[in-house]
């Protein structure tokens, strides 16, 4: 199994702890999008507290991948995200971060 299938599985494995139901495609597609960043410890991992972080999510993601500059709106949209992968969960994987605010914002179609 390549390091890819197995970050995949690591995260089905997470999606499902939580309860949350997810489209394996979409998921796989967002992975891909994420790039070599899967696969570095730190730079795998969202920190909800690290406002520079968050920073970097809502430029290099938000603004860039999925075309949205409603600056509220990405607010909301990262707090939904925490609120669902648990702002204590230590395993808040970017694959998946990423993947729940593509649904959130409905943005799926540039996966497609």
């Amino acid at each position: 199994m390549s390091k890819f299938e197995e970050c995949l599985e690591v995260y089905q494995g997470e999606f499902k702890k939580l309860g949350v139901k997810y489209d394996a495609d979409l998921l796989r597609k967002v992975t891909k999008a994420c790039g070599p960043s899967i696969y570095l410890a730190d730079a795998s991992k969202v920190s909800s507290s690290d406002k520079e972080e968050l920073a970097r999510v809502k430029a290099n993601f938000l603004t860039k991948k999925l075309g949205i500059s409603d600056d509220a709106k990405m607010d909301a949209g990262i707090k939904a995200v925490i609120d669902i992968l648990g702002a204590s969960n230590r395993n808040k994987y970017r694959a998946m971060f990423y993947y729940l605010l593509t649904k959130h914002f409905k943005k799926e179609s540039v996966f497609a």
